[in-house]
């Protein structure tokens, strides 16, 4: 099989094999801004920017390019191409070999011997990959299927993809659906000489995937040919950009660049705008709840806001509140009767925790902070993080990373943040939850410190989101600091330095 696939690599070389590496147009380093701006366009080179608008909703689908074309006809090379040159974050390349339908035992003996079609319409699990594609244009999180080439078997772990922007779905079978077809916002054709294809397709199937020559050539002309004359090559006439030679063709994939580009500029949003001029003359909110203001809860406010605090008392009594806070908290989680027996054979008519369970996910760096009080009250407590920064030219927040525990959506979810201003991380972080189907009152926002507009952009956005705070402040200055407020409570609490224009909310910053 080795010398099989050199043999081939000698008949035609790998595609790119002769190119320099692509350089990076922009710099990751921290002393630059996250994004690159020229004449027309404003590009993201690091953080998601929001996906949704001042009411919480996603305002624009993600956009959906369709690949289709033969076997072997460089459609995954032509979406990295596309990818490398859009130079956004947040693009989403889908396979449909992903979706292949799991065989039958009877199905599994003839893929063994090469008599399976794999390049059919049936062969493919449609539903699935229909049902994954809304998801994802919904902005939501999806899980996909690893199908393994060598066993014809889905693997018993699946993927996870979540924040896409803009989506790549590639696959032989792409245009082959009327009801996929309609969640395609731009189909690309594939044209490549047959010739090419089959030998691609030796090269690929003897030296990845574990074929003999005899066997690959023998599955071309028995399906792979007839179906790309039957299904695929008529699906052309159906595609808004045809690409012959593939990946060659620099100019057709420099146009789909250009119209990809065009299409991300009319999603720009600019949320922290919107949600500093809406609702904010209103009552606050049923769903926030504030810590009852006893004579020791403001000794310690004074504490953490006096500016001439040490910073070894200011970290002891945040971690006093903090403990507070999450006791009060979980007062407010579901309980239900029960009854136990007391070791004097006594029945104890008590109240126990109605949920499945409590995760915390805390919004990077200051967040974190509230980690230890969680867990000293949460016996065995998941623990999940949120990374949002502040893009320091358009003002707007963005999602850099993310790591949340399986199945969360079957949980209650304490949100941890020490200080909110405006709300637009939270609002974020709130959002990313909801996109993997945590239940909106299933989310519990905490923090130590909110202003009252913070306080109505979450509740305005996510009405069903319990608010649970130590105290509220009236006001946010022209920069977004909480009035009176607490300081950039990350700087106090760590020991470093911020620049005098980050806002409360967003303690991300100095990371």
């Amino acid at each position: 099989s080795n010398s099989s696939a050199e043999s081939l690599d000698r008949l035609y070389p790998a595609v790119g094999s002769t190119k320099a590496p692509r350089k990076r147009t922009t710099s990751q380093c921290k002393s630059e801004p996250p994004l690159l701006r020229t004449s027309k366009r404003t590009i993201y080179t690091a953080g998601r920017p929001p996906w949704y608008n001042e009411h919480g909703t996603q305002s624009k689908e993600a956009f959906v390019i369709g690949l289709g074309g033969g076997s072997a006809s460089g459609k995954t090379t032509v979406a990295t191409m596309i990818i490398e040159a859009l130079d956004v974050p947040w693009v989403v390349l889908l396979s449909m070999d992903s979706f292949y339908k799991v065989l039958t035992k009877q199905q599994q003996e003839q893929a063994a011997s090469n008599d399976f079609n794999f390049d059919h319409p049936d062969a493919f699990d449609f539903d699935l990959i229909i049902a994954t594609l809304k998801k994802l244009k919904q902005g939501k999180s999806v899980k996909i299927p690893i199908y393994d080439f060598t066993t014809h078997s889905r693997k018993k772990e699946w993927k996870t993809l979540y924040g896409a922007n803009v989506i790549i779905f590639e696959g032989i079978m792409a245009f082959a659906d009327k009801e996929l077809l309609k969640l395609l916002d731009l189909k690309i054709f594939v044209d490549t000489d047959s010739d090419i294809r089959l030998v691609r397709r030796l090269r690929r199937d003897i030296s990845e995937r574990g074929r003999d020559i005899e066997g690959v050539i023998k599955q071309y002309n028995k399906f792979v040919k007839p179906a790309f004359d039957q299904y695929i090559q008529p699906t052309m006439r159906l595609a808004d950009i045809v690409v012959p030679r593939g990946s060659g063709n620099t100019v057709a994939i420099d146009l789909i660049v250009q119209h990809v580009h065009s299409q991300l500029e009319e999603r720009e949003l600019s949320v922290r705008a919107a949600l500093a001029s809406a609702h904010q003359c209103h009552p606050l909110p049923q769903t926030l709840s504030v810590l009852k203001s006893t004579p020791q809860v403001r000794g310690m406010h004074t504490i953490i806001r006096n500016k001439e605090t040490s910073r070894d008392e200011f970290i002891f009594y945040s971690k006093r509140l903090m403990r507070l806070l999450i006791e009060h908290a979980l007062s407010l989680l579901p309980f239900q009767s029960c009854t136990v027996q007391t070791p004097q054979g006594q029945d104890y008519e008590g109240r126990t925790y109605s949920g499945k369970q409590i995760t915390g996910v805390s919004i990077l760096r200051a967040g974190e902070t509230m980690e230890p009080a969680l867990r000293a009250v949460c016996k065995d407590v998941r623990i999940g993080t949120i990374l949002i920064q502040t893009n320091c030219n358009t003002g707007e927040p963005e999602l850099h990373y993310l790591r949340l525990p399986k199945d969360i959506s079957e949980d209650h979810v304490i949100l941890m943040d020490c200080t909110v201003s405006t709300g637009a991380a939270a609002m974020m972080a709130v959002r990313v939850l909801l996109d993997h189907d945590v239940p909106e009152d299933k989310i519990f926002l905490l923090s130590l410190l909110m202003a009252e507009m913070g306080v109505h952009s979450v509740a305005y956005a996510f009405p069903r989101v319990k608010i649970i705070t130590t105290a509220v402040d009236k006001k946010v200055n022209d920069l977004f600091r909480i009035i009176p407020g607490i300081g950039n409570f990350g700087d106090r609490y760590f020991g470093t330095d911020a620049p005098p224009d980050w806002s409360d909310d967003e303690d991300a910053l100095s990371t």
